[in-house]
């Protein structure tokens, strides 16, 4: 799924392989799937898309903006994009096609769920994650400090929460995810059942330090080993805290890293470094 490190990286890639591209035609809603969410009617994505040239594009938390001449593309965090060269083969199945005027392709298809948006500039998309995403500031900015990150867990009813909740429901941090969260709460030394009110104030910097560092160097690395970019690549940040790694020694301490079911999802973690 895509989360901030992927999302960032996506658009800069999108930024170096599309911008300057004007679309020639769009095929929306080609394989139908019972999760992969559109705001118009599939007719309409080429009305809204083709003929605009791609200005330019950014990750906005867990979704892709994309800025065109009249129009926007947005991507929802569970939408695999890839960029198809002139003699590259496209997906079988799919359910959105951008063709440039050069040949090359933009394919999006949805594995479990996931959406796919536009809209001409002059109306507005009034989607409550994506407005969130754009009012608050990404972790990847200086505007994202300690002062603000304690401010963002001061309520009384977000004290007496798990941090796993704290970190990765809610939007409370837009594009911090349960993927991100792992490797996260590894590096801060803290599980993810652990109650947010029993944190002293020097392991709330730590966790804020955390935060900061493992995005950063998620984003820096062209995303997470877990997951691919716009070509199809993974990324270069190797996750220590993940599906592939459950039953594999901790890479600090050499204990067997444990999967848990929490709060609606998997969780992994070291027991020892991070005890509860």
């Amino acid at each position: 799924m895509l989360e901030l490190p992927e999302t960032t990286t996506i658009a800069q890639q999108i930024n170096q392989l599309l911008v300057g591209k004007t679309v020639s035609s769009v095929i929306a809603g080609h394989s139908p799937h019972k999760f992969a969410w559109l705001n118009l009617e599939p007719s309409e994505y080429a009305k809204v898309l083709a003929g605009n040239r791609v200005l330019s594009a950014r990750g906005v938390g867990m979704f892709v903006e994309v800025t065109l001449s009249n129009s926007y593309l947005l991507f929802h965090d569970g939408v695999n994009l890839r960029f198809h060269p002139e003699a590259g083969p496209l997906p079988a199945k799919h359910q959105l096609l951008v063709n440039f005027d050069d040949g090359t392709t933009l394919s999006a298809s949805v594995g479990m769920y996931g959406g796919l948006y536009c809209w001409e500039k002059s109306s507005n998309f009034d989607y409550s994650y994506y407005q969130t995403a754009l009012s608050k500031p990404s972790p990847l900015t200086e505007d994202f400090n300690e002062t603000y990150f304690r401010e963002l867990l001061a309520p009384a009813a977000v004290q007496k929460l798990p941090l796993k909740a704290v970190l990765a429901t809610e939007q409370r941090i837009p594009g911090l995810g349960n993927g991100s969260l792992q490797d996260i709460l590894w590096q801060a030394g803290l599980n993810p059942h652990r109650k947010l009110n029993t944190l002293s104030d020097e392991k709330v910097e730590n966790l804020f330090l955390s935060v900061k560092e493992t995005l950063k160097a998620m984003t820096e690395q062209g995303g997470r080993s877990t997951e691919k970019n716009l070509l199809g690549q993974p990324g270069g940040y190797p996750v220590q805290m993940c599906a592939d790694t459950k039953g594999e020694p901790c890479l600090r301490c050499g204990t067997e890293i444990r999967k848990e079911a929490f709060l609606g999802g998997s969780v992994y973690f070291c027991p020892d470094c991070q005890p509860i």
